[in-house]
């Protein structure tokens, strides 16, 4: 019933009347208006407030607000999948600036690798849980990554999708959860496939990606798993005991039991108040330099407000 379901979501999207996704213009998936809010702007750096420890560096299309946080909503709730392209096509514009900025598009460092080669870049999507995926049909982050996918190999980047993420356990639902809640809620949750790790391990860059970022709970959690997985268990014990020399408690102190017994914050020993963390892995994750990025569709204005550099 479910794939009759998505296969009816998908055929609906492409073929019957459409409104714009995000002012309800008759006639038009997205109107000029609203697919120049959502492409408009540079993608840019943003930053939570608080920032949860161990999260990559994000970069984000658009400001979540007015028409395309309508969008994004039309997509995710209301299965308006004829969206999908407009989104993909703003998701990989934050991934090539967030790559751009790295040094990782080829300029200058000889001629990229082949599309789908080994060294490819991977974007890697933040699952939803399973409970939301079953109610709306889809994933949007999954859909939106292919989407991305194409358009970056359509200009000649080699770009791979890894959905290698999984839950590991039940969460709550976020919604109305403050960021300290959330990375309560979410620590721990998520794990790599088995064999995601040597598909990571041999990635030119691997970027989380995601719809919308608002606390930047779940892309952290994600880069602890991601982290956890392409580290090997020496390496992870070698820095939780450096952490402990240091007097201070690793964050992600079980990742090498992919999550189990993970603590949500670093304490210093004998105090309450928070003290700056090793996340594991860090060092070395992904390809050259150990590159791990982030990119989304959106972030709350406040969040690009906060980028400093």
């Amino acid at each position: 019933m479910e794939s009759v379901r998505r296969w009816w979501q998908d055929l609906s999207g492409l073929v019957l009347p459409a409104e714009c996704g995000g002012c309800g213009t008759a006639r038009t998936v997205l109107c000029a208006e609203c697919r120049a809010a959502l492409h408009g702007g540079v993608p840019r750096r943003v930053r939570p407030d608080p920032e949860p420890p161990g999260l990559p560096a994000v970069h984000a299309a658009a400001r979540y607000a007015d028409e395309v946080r309508a969008v994004l909503l039309a997509h995710k709730e209301r299965g308006a999948l004829a969206l999908t392209r407009p989104l993909g096509t703003a998701l990989a514009g934050a991934v090539r600036v967030g790559l751009g900025e790295a040094g990782v598009e080829g300029e200058g460092e000889g001629p990229p690798p082949p599309p789908c080669s080994p060294r490819a870049v991977l974007l890697v999507p933040v699952p939803s849980a399973r409970r939301a995926t079953r109610s709306r049909g889809h994933d949007p982050a999954r859909r939106i990554a292919f989407a991305a996918a194409a358009e970056l190999r359509a200009a000649g980047m080699p770009v791979r999708v890894a959905a290698v993420l999984r839950q590991r356990r039940p969460v709550a639902d976020q919604a109305g959860l403050n960021s300290r809640q959330r990375l309560h809620n979410l620590v721990g949750a998520l794990a790599v496939a088995a064999g995601g790790a040597r598909l990571l391990r041999g990635a030119g860059a691997v970027v989380l990606v995601d719809d919308v970022v608002t606390t930047g709970a779940s892309l952290a959690e994600a880069a602890r798993a991601v982290r956890a997985a392409m580290a090997g268990e020496r390496e992870v014990r070698a820095v939780v005991r450096a952490g402990r020399e240091e007097g201070v408690v690793a964050v992600y102190e079980g990742a090498v039991r992919e999550g189990r017994g993970v603590r949500p914050s670093g304490v210093r020993k004998g105090g309450a108040g928070p003290v700056p963390v090793r996340a594991v892995g860090a060092a070395r994750t992904g390809g050259p330099g150990g590159l791990l990025r982030a990119a989304v569709v959106a972030a709350p204005p406040d969040a690009f407000e906060m980028n400093r550099n």
